[in-house]
């Protein structure tokens, strides 16, 4: 089982295709790239996280497009486009994770927030943080252990914990980050 991230697809989003500079020519086709690059990293076993802005739509269009995703565990953290319920999302068949989640991957702490955020829990501790929304426009000093997960800024696909793992190991080798295991909480 491997583990995935990813934000900002919004899918059946006409109107991003131009915001962002992303080059498909309608929105059906920006969707399909997007899912087919979903499935094309992403196993039926993987765990995928979408950090917010998955698609504009009702609750019929959102749950159409989950289902072509063929990860069975989707966790989707809200994102400002995300306007389903969480009832909604868990019907659609997300595990819907509200606003911030945290995880543990092979022992890293994980905070996973939609924003990014100057600070977040156990930042201090040496636990990372993914969002989105910025689409690679928020300027990323490689000066912390966080960085946009969004699909603008990898090639509109997911990024696998492995590549995370290496982005954040060539942050602590050129900070040479004090360990902070020692702080008290």
């Amino acid at each position: 089982m491997s583990v995935f991230f990813t934000a900002d697809l919004h899918l059946n989003h006409k109107a991003i295709i131009d915001h962002c500079h992303r080059p498909f020519a309608s929105v059906e086709e920006m969707d399909a790239t997007l899912i087919d690059n979903i499935n094309s990293v992403v196993t039926r076993g993987d765990l995928l996280y979408i950090v917010g802005d998955f698609s504009l739509g009702n609750r019929a269009v959102v749950e159409a497009q989950r289902k072509r995703i063929n990860c069975a565990q989707v966790f989707l953290i809200r994102g400002n486009h995300d306007s389903l319920s969480a009832k909604q999302y868990e019907e659609c068949g997300f595990i819907f994770k509200g606003d911030l989640c945290e995880v543990k991957v092979e022992g890293q702490k994980i905070s996973l927030c939609h924003y990014a955020m100057r600070r977040w829990p156990s930042s201090h501790h040496g636990a990372w943080h993914l969002y989105g929304h910025s689409h690679g426009h928020l300027p990323d000093t490689g000066q912390d252990f966080s960085f946009d997960v969004g699909v603008d800024c990898f090639k509109f696909a997911p990024i696998s914990f492995e590549r995370v793992k290496e982005i954040m190991a060539a942050r602590a080798n050129a900070l040479a980050w004090p360990n902070h295991d020692d702080l008290p909480e």
